[in-house]
């Protein structure tokens, strides 16, 4: 059937067989198909066009489901010129055509179907019809949304059973149970985190994209070697200062079950106030500051200047007070209006030099990474969201546990190599000893001041980013002190092992436990909707930034007027000279 061509005895499974293989050869071959009888014994078809004479018939034979073609009459005079869509192509028939494509890519979007079948058909078929095909597919592959949210509680349960002590709770609203806010942090995420990881914990969110849409919203930290490590994340109906609130007070719940004291935690994020705030009442003591890869981001989107983005990166990495307002007092000078901007971000929130939490040398947040994990899955039921972010940590806990097997060093190697590349620095200073634990150090350009008893240098560096600079160093070889003992413990290979000590145990199939739901479902049992805002109809209007825009230098407008960048003579508010 690979040419759709028919011959009279040939043989079809059963009806459904043979329609099918009708209405492919119609599509194929470019020709409107007219049904004139079909039922479950016969089978009569011809051309739509009026005077092409093509006609084929078939029948059931007896005491068997098998379809046989009884008569193929005539051929086309129509001229097969049925190309711009296509009355057989139906949604269920593109469904058929795109359910193993979708299988192995969930992001296969309605544009790539439309190019695979005229690529293969040579039709062209309406953008509606291929989303809501896709739409459909996903639905048959993963379940509907409205399953996701009706069997969310029994999937809770299923975590808490097959890992104990994991929190997995469900909340709802509204007498009818409408879905509201879902919380979820495995065992192995919390032990590893109060266990191994560096306190740091970036918050964000991202938009899901099913039929109810929703925000996801998560938490992350840094393992040893600075490595993603998901803590917790949570499902909200919208994103809001409520929903915050909740997310942070459910945090602090888990961690509060699995540690005696909670120590202080400095959180990233974009620096939305009702993020702020809600870190200023639920985790009291710990520091806040903005990421300082999205304040360049947003720094770029405003001025479109990656000169400026340059320059903030060096403002906020400067470690000294008189370098930060160096590179302040450039921004000022290549645009005014980007300082004026900066000045509404306080400089404690972002520069390390003014931060009082510590932060380890992590400016930026690796919500973004996390985010990356589940981009793709986005469009699919709540359940299946879950299950990706799972079956990812499963994955990446046993491929770092047997990386770190591999590892002979005492330090974790992103730190090893900062130690090692400080050890060669240090070789090249003179050391003065002024006390049992102040030195001066000398090199070539400056000379620092070391106090390892403070575990302070005069360069900052050792204090902002927890492991000894090349002065620090230099100060423990002479002293003959051994200079591991000197790294902070969130770095050693010990500290990484055991963040990821702890076994991810797989979650049974929905298969497996859902005939358990429907045999248990009566009266009493709580039956969780979905909330009542649904994604509006159409296509969603998408802004796309251009990577290499943002990398790109922009020319800066000059007013002939004023004198000042950032607007033309027309736009110029000055008054009139």
């Amino acid at each position: 059937m690979e040419d759709h061509n028919f011959v009279v005895g040939q043989e079809f499974p059963d009806v459904k067989a043979f329609r099918n293989a009708v209405k492919e050869a119609a599509i194929a071959q470019h020709f409107e198909l007219k049904i004139v009888k079909s039922d479950l014994i016969r089978y009569i078809a011809k051309c739509a066009t009026e005077d092409c004479p093509w006609r084929i018939r078939a029948v059931k034979l007896p005491n068997a489901p098998t379809f046989t073609i009884r008569s193929l009459e005539g051929i086309h005079t129509c001229g097969k010129n049925a190309q711009t869509g296509h009355h057989q192509a139906s949604v269920d028939w593109i469904v058929n055509f795109i359910e193993e494509r979708l299988r192995d890519n969930i992001n296969y979007k309605p544009k790539d179907i439309l190019h695979d079948i005229y690529k293969q058909y040579g039709i062209t078929i309406p953008y509606k019809q291929a989303w809501r095909a896709k739409e459909r597919g996903l639905q048959a592959i993963y379940g509907s949304s409205e399953e996701g949210y009706y069997l969310l509680p029994a999937f809770c349960d299923q975590i808490k059973k097959t890992d104990p002590g994991s929190v997995a709770e469900v909340f709802t609203t509204g007498a009818d149970n409408r879905f509201h806010q879902l919380f979820i942090s495995f065992h192995a995420s919390i032990y590893g985190f109060v266990n191994g990881c560096l306190p740091i914990v970036g918050l964000g969110g991202i938009q899901l994209k099913n039929k109810y849409l929703g925000t996801l919203l998560s938490a992350t930290s840094f393992d040893a070697d600075g490595g993603l490590f998901p803590l917790a994340f949570g499902v909200v109906d919208v994103e809001n200062d409520e929903n915050w609130m909740w997310f942070l007070l459910e945090l602090h719940k888990a961690l509060e079950m699995n540690t005696e004291r909670i120590s202080e935690i400095t959180f990233l994020s974009n620096g939305e106030k009702c993020i702020a705030e809600a870190v200023k009442r639920k985790f009291p003591g710990s520091s806040h500051a903005i990421c300082l890869h999205h304040l360049t981001e947003s720094l770029a989107r405003e001025f479109r200047n990656s000169r400026l983005v340059q320059l903030l990166w060096k403002s906020a990495y400067s470690t000294t007070i008189l370098g930060f307002k160096e590179k302040l007092a450039e921004i000022q000078e290549v645009c005014p209006e980007a300082a004026n901007w900066l000045q509404e971000h306080p400089p404690c929130h972002w520069a390390l030099v003014y931060f009082e939490g510590k932060r380890y040398g992590h400016l930026s947040s690796n919500i973004d990474e996390f985010n990356q994990w589940i981009f793709e899955a986005r469009e699919l039921p709540i359940i299946q969201v879950i299950e990706r972010i799972h079956s990812k940590l499963m994955s990446e806990f046993e491929e770092r546990r047997a990386k770190s097997r591999t590892w002979f060093s005492i330090l974790a190697p992103s730190a090893e190599k900062q130690i090692m590349e400080a050890m060669a620095r240090a070789s090249t200073y003179k050391v003065l000893r002024s006390d049992e634990v102040e030195f001066e150090v000398l090199s070539a350009e400056r000379s620092d001041i070391v106090n390892i008893g403070t575990r302070s240098c005069s360069c900052r560096d050792w204090q902002l980013y927890g492991i000894p600079c090349s002065h620090a160093v230099a100060a423990l070889i002479s002293s003959r002190n051994d200079v591991y003992a000197f790294v902070e413990k969130y770095f050693t290979a010990e500290s990484y092992r055991e963040t990821y000590s702890r076994q991810m145990h797989p979650i049974p199939g929905k298969i497996e436990w859902k005939k358990e739901v429907d045999a248990q479902a009566d009266e009493d049992t709580r039956v969780v909707r979905p909330p009542k805002f649904r994604r509006p109809p159409g296509r969603p209007e998408k802004k796309r930034i251009c990577i290499e825009e943002l990398n790109r230098e922009k020319h800066t407008v000059h007013c002939s007027r004023c004198n000042q960048t950032g607007h033309y003579k027309t736009t110029c508010r000055a008054e009139n000279m």
